[in-house]
Order: structure tokens, then sequence, then C-alpha cells
């Protein structure tokens, strides 16, 4: 069953990465548009290609939530200094954990003058490059407003930018006034048209949504871990319960973007290394109603209802809508006890990791009070051992490729001396 459109796996995390920086997303988005109509002139590629290098080309700053969060906000400060770091994660990170490892040394070669790119045998070579002139178009524009000329560049043709993407460039932008487009904001229907023509497989977009889990590692590393150990928890837990296949695709889904709203969260707040204080729990609260906002016109009803719900409680104590016992769904119960069970069985900066005996004890009381549902966290309790077993494997695996990836740009930054 299709749980999400492709072209809402794109809005989706176009979206929320823009939660974490509006400004970085923003200009991605102006940048995808430059190189769209750039590549859409020149004839050479198909509707659902153009759709993917739309994709990557929104995305190509990736990486810079890693690497320059601190200047992600001057926009001309962030393309003037050393830019290999944030190109570097960027490619690194698309090339592991999106579907379309294909295009990720776009993001890599992006800042490379054109003279060292040119005789690449890189398939992509002419989308990197038109990526690099769109990426100092948008910039350049912004930063000098009405004093900015498109001309400017034509010094550098050749050299560091591409001489046929420049000319390319010049007349589509008489042909369809990009730039006007830009300014005006007209640009955004054409990219959503676009984005119609995306065609992913589930196993692809079930990557895709793996991916920006991973981007939560850009706000705090633990909420990556916290998410990894909820997944394989539920996994374990749909096993034991005998769901069908169906019903595990459901809360896999779920529990993937059960806790995306928190990126929206002030980082002062997610980051704390304390108890948090009765106020910045209120705001931490808010996270329900932003990945509602954010998710209700992108994911099926069915996840929603069970990625909105997991902190209800079934005496009426939880949130956001506090909702009973009756009201809550088997699906929406298992995500809860998962919940609660991932977040204790990990470390935090106020506390420790719970004990096993701490853990059940924990979840027996609550279901005494019937806060969570006795039957699943019964078969929770009586298969503890064997879950967080299976849960510790499939963690090392699972993870293996995150830990891969900053270990690989570990050694790049080395080599490349960059902090």
């Amino acid at each position: 069953m299709e749980y999400i459109k492709s072209k809402d796996i794109f809005l989706l995390m176009r979206d929320i990465m823009k939660m974490i920086n509006p400004t970085l997303m923003e200009h991605g988005s102006r940048v995808a548009y430059i190189v769209y109509k750039m590549l859409q002139e020149e004839g050479r590629y198909e509707e659902f290609e153009l759709a993917d290098i739309v994709m990557v080309a929104t995305m190509h700053d990736i990486g810079a939530y890693k690497t320059e969060a601190a200047r992600m906000n001057d926009m001309l400060q962030y393309e003037t200094r050393d830019n290999m770091a944030h190109s570097i994660y960027g490619y690194l990170f698309f090339k592991y954990l999106s579907p379309l490892p294909d295009l990720a040394k776009v993001i890599m070669y992006h800042h490379r003058d054109y003279e060292k790119l040119k005789d690449s045998e890189y398939e992509y070579k002419d989308v990197a490059a038109y990526v690099n002139i769109a990426e100092k178009i948008d910039i350049y524009a912004g930063a000098m407003g009405a004093q900015f000329k498109t001309r400017m560049f034509q010094k550098q043709a050749g050299t560091k930018l591409s001489d046929k993407g420049l000319e390319c460039f010049y007349r589509c932008d008489e042909k369809y006034d990009i730039m006007g487009k830009l300014k005006s904001g007209e640009y955004k229907q054409e990219l959503d048209e676009i984005v119609e023509y995306m065609i992913f497989s589930n196993e692809d977009k079930k990557r895709f949504l793996e991916m920006l889990m991973y981007c939560q590692g850009f706000v705090r590393e633990s909420m990556v871990f916290d998410t990894v150990t909820a997944a394989c928890i539920c996994e374990e837990m749909c096993q034991i319960m005998y769901l069908p296949e169906q019903e595990r695709e459901m809360l896999y889904y779920a529990t993937l973007i059960h806790d995306i709203g928190m990126l929206a969260i002030p980082k002062e707040i997610v980051r704390a290394l304390r108890k948090l204080k009765k106020d910045e729990m209120q705001i931490v609260r808010t996270h329900i109603e932003i990945a509602e906002k954010q998710l209700k016109t992108k994911m099926k009803d069915e996840i929603l209802e069970i990625a909105l719900a997991h902190h209800e409680r079934g005496d009426g104590s939880g949130y956001p809508r506090h909702l009973k016992e009756g009201q809550i769904s088997l699906h929406q119960g298992i995500l809860q006890v998962v919940d609660v069970v991932s977040a204790l069985v990990r470390k935090r900066s106020y506390r420790e990791a719970m004990p096993k005996q701490q853990i059940i004890s924990l979840l027996n009381e609550d279901a005494a009070k019937k806060r969570l549902k006795h039957q699943i966290v019964s078969m929770f309790v009586n298969s503890y051992d064997e879950i967080m077993e299976h849960v510790k494997k499939e963690m090392a695996g699972t993870l293996k490729m995150y830990q891969t990836l900053n270990l690989q740009y570990q050694q790049v930054s080395k080599k490349y001396n960059l902090k």
C-alpha cells in the first residue's frame, strides 16, 4: 500500500529541513529551479530524471547542516569561505543514506572550479557545474540586491564556471525571466509541477524516510539513536505479536517519523544537559502539533494516527488530545510502549540508562494505572531479554552506515585539515 506519494517524500524532506534552517532550504529551492530551467532548455533529460536532479539540487547544501551551523544565515560569508567540509559531508550523507547514490557526487563537486571538473568522466558533471553557477547567482543576487548583474560572472567563464552553463543561464533568463520569477516567488509553482514526475519505489521511500531520521543528528545526534532504537523495538514487538506485514509497515513508518517535530524545537532546549524546566517541557510538547502540521497533507491518516498519539496515555494524562484507554488503538498502544522503552534504555544527560528491572517495574506500574495497554506491556516484559538482544544486533547493523559516514568524514577532514 502507498502510504506516501513520491512527490510528498520530496516535499516532506524540504519542509522538515526548512524547520532546521529556512534560509538554507529556501536557497536550495531557488538553486534547484535555476538548474531545472537550464537542463529543461537543453532537453537532455526526461521529466522523471529532471525531478531526481531537482531533489539533489534542492538538498545540495545538506552537509552544511552538520558543518556550517554557525554561518548558514549569512549566505555570502558561507559561500566565500572554505566549502570543502560541507561538500564532502553532504556527498557522503547522500551516498550512504539516499536511494540516489549516483547523483551524490553532484553535491561533492558543486563548488569545484569548472577547469578542474570538465575533464572528469562523471556522468553528471554538467549538473554539478550548473549547481555551482546557480548557487553563485542566487547568493550574490541576495547579497547585492539592485546592484547585482548576472553578467558579472562572465569573466569566470571557462575557468571557475562552465562557459556553456553560463550561456545557457543567460539564454534561459532572457527566455523564461528566471530572476524575475525568483524575486516574485512564481518559481515555486513550476518546481511543484516537476516534482509530480518523481517516481520512487516503496523501498526508495523508506530509505528517504530513514535518511530524514538521520537528519535529526544535525540537531542532536542522540535523537538518531533514540529513533533507531524505537524502530528496532517496534519491529521485534510486531513479530512477537504476529502482526500482518501491512500493519508492521504502518508501524515502521510511524516510528520513523514520530519525533520529527522535535527538529523545530529550539536547540538550546533539545541540547540542554539537564532535566528540562516546566516551561521548556511545554515547548517540547508542541512537537506533536508541529509534526501534524508538516505531515497531515503528505502521509496517510493511518500512519499519522499512530505517530501523533505516542505521548497519549490511557488514563487521559497524555497529550495532546488526552485520549482515554478506549480511544487508543492497538497500533498506537504499541508505539507508546516502544517510545517509553526506547527512552528508558538509553542514557540521558541527567541520568544513566535504566536497568532491566527498573524498566519492567515502571512499565507494570503504568499498565496497572491503565496508562499503557496491559496486553502490550505483558508481551514486552515476557520477551524483554529476547527483544533487547535482537535490538542490540539490529542497532549495530543499522547504525554501521551512519557511523561509517561520520568516520569517513573525520578521515577526509584530517586529510584536508578541516575543522
